[in-house]
């Protein structure tokens, strides 16, 4: 490895390019690089990337990745009894191995407080937001009286789009009884996600779900109640903060959004991404360690980026092995 190459590789995994025998397919997320195997089976490796309103920022946040396969998997082994998931094992600080399901193209999101794109719409005037009435006489950040629903379509390509739970079986994205199953398991990972928070003295404020279909049964998929998919709140100053109509602080991405904002970017066209100082990025990485030390009560440990791209390619080959 030349030198330009290892500091290079210091500042977090920005991609992969492997190829693993039986593998069938590859795959390129916003965040995500996922290997198919034998069609039967997924490793996917979290890179260090971050997206925006849909767009993958220039620079890498190190460490990002382990935090989410760690916290994902963490979420995972703690609520396997509600609902099946894809998981089977993580072989690497970064990996996640699993079964292939046929993923359904629905995120199923649940608010618990009004803030995010929940909170944009509501500014506009507009209390509809995918079927579901919000209340009036709502602050910044307040909590909904119970949590609701709001789907996004999962696009390929552009912006994921909201629709409420009827258009999703209007147009047929998945049976009446699937939609049913996967708007109460949502509800129940919700429930068992706030009591695990709660009892590390955070809020979960809103999150997101994914499923797909394996074996003709629902399967929860992709990750859990990490920071690219969740926000958390401090519970111990939640009350006090809202009393003095003070913002919460963000253990979440929504923070990234906001610095993007403030610098004039929001996805849209004609926009550029502001540079990303070095500053800002440590600032990203730290508050995900936050996250993942406030949630689990564990010592955050990053991992040496110096071989890490031969590192994560031997544990998944090894992994490989006993299938």
């Amino acid at each position: 490895m030349t030198e330009s190459n290892s500091l290079k590789m210091e500042k977090g995994l920005m991609a992969t390019n492997f190829f693993f025998k039986d593998q069938t397919a590859f795959y390129r997320g916003k965040v995500r690089d996922v290997y198919t195997i034998k069609n039967e089976f997924v490793a996917m490796i979290a890179c260090d990337r971050i997206s925006a309103f849909d767009h993958v920022l220039p620079r890498a946040i190190p460490h990002k990745g382990e935090v989410l396969t760690q916290l994902a998997s963490y979420f995972l082994d703690a609520t396997k009894d509600i609902i099946q998931n894809w998981k089977m094992s993580t072989p690497d600080p970064n990996v996640t191995f699993g079964i292939k399901c046929d993923a359904i193209p629905i995120e199923i999101v649940v608010r618990g407080y009004l803030c995010g794109h929940a909170l944009r719409e509501y500014k506009t005037g507009e209390r509809m937001i995918c079927g579901v009435r919000m209340p009036d006489g709502l602050n910044e950040n307040d909590k909904f009286p119970t949590p609701i629903i709001t789907p996004a379509t999962k696009n390929s390509e552009g912006h994921d789009e909201d629709i409420s739970l009827e258009d999703i079986i209007a147009k047929k994205h998945a049976s009446k009884k699937i939609i049913e199953q996967m708007a109460e398991t949502a509800l129940a990972l919700y429930q068992r996600g706030s009591e695990m928070a709660l009892k590390q003295g955070l809020i979960l404020v809103d999150t997101k779900y994914e499923f797909g279909i394996y074996d003709k049964k629902l399967v929860l998929i992709d990750e859990v109640h990490t920071p690219d998919s969740s926000r958390f709140f401090y519970s111990e100053t939640y009350d006090k903060l809202q009393k003095e109509g003070k913002p919460q602080k963000q253990l979440s991405k929504e923070f990234v959004r906001e610095w993007l904002m403030e610098n004039g970017f929001q996805g849209l066209e004609g926009q550029i991404v502001p540079d990303m100082t070095d500053e800002f990025v440590n600032s990203v990485t730290e508050r995900y360690t936050e996250l993942f030390e406030a949630m689990t009560g564990k010592k955050f440990k990053g991992r040496d980026y110096a071989n890490a791209q031969q590192d994560i390619e031997l544990n998944i080959n090894n992994t490989l092995e006993t299938l």
